[in-house]
């Protein structure tokens, strides 16, 4: 295995194969690899044959509720840039959520996405982090399961939409995805480039 892909702490030591089926997520590439390997393997067979969207979809499903809302607002930073004032609310208040993952600011997380505009792409993080805890918002709503893999999807999501925002280097882009996924599985913050907001929480 390249070195790429080692010490991805963070990721579950479950088989790539059961994240994806319990994120109800499929890949569009047939993969070789046993159904029990492991996600690093599987990322090294899709980078091998130059799969980035399936790259991206098995981090998604990859990556702990936190880290995976932290992944998808450094995608959404790339599109709406780094100004606080200016910054879309859904967006603000995923990210504080990351920072302090509360029931308070999951129910700022609900309220973002209800007043937010039909055209906000940064509601995909919004949805990500509302559905992280595996239920359907604070309160009353934390009584009733989210669908399987929303959060996933919804990370997913982004990452997606600000890959075809740089279509001019989609290659380059798509790779930088990939590596802060990576970073942050290693425990880092996934600020590779230098744009990426501070504060992302160690555990």
């Amino acid at each position: 295995m390249s070195d790429r892909f080692k010490d991805l702490k963070k990721f579950p030591q479950e088989p790539a194969a059961r994240l994806l089926a319990n994120a109800n997520a499929k890949l569009g590439t047939q993969v070789k690899a046993p159904v029990t390997a492991p996600v690093s393997v599987v990322l090294e067979e899709l980078d091998e044959v130059g799969a980035p969207i399936d790259l991206l979809r098995l981090l998604s499903v990859a990556l702990p509720a936190r880290e995976r809302v932290w992944w998808a607002c450094l995608a959404a930073r790339d599109l709406v840039g780094q100004d606080a004032q200016t910054a879309p609310r859904p967006l603000v208040a995923a990210e504080e959520w990351v920072y302090r993952p509360s029931d308070e600011n999951r129910e700022q997380v609900r309220v973002a996405l209800e007043q937010a505009d039909d055209e906000d792409d940064t509601t995909h993080c919004a949805r990500s982090a509302l559905l992280a805890n595996g239920t359907m918002g604070p309160g009353e709503m934390d009584e009733h399961p989210a669908p399987p893999g929303g959060s996933e999807s919804s990370a997913f999501a982004m990452s997606v939409i600000a890959l075809g925002a740089h279509s001019e280097t989609f290659a380059e882009y798509a790779n930088l995805l990939v590596e802060r996924a990576l970073d942050i599985a290693r425990g880092g913050n996934g600020r590779l480039d230098g744009k990426a907001p501070t504060g992302v929480p160690a555990e």
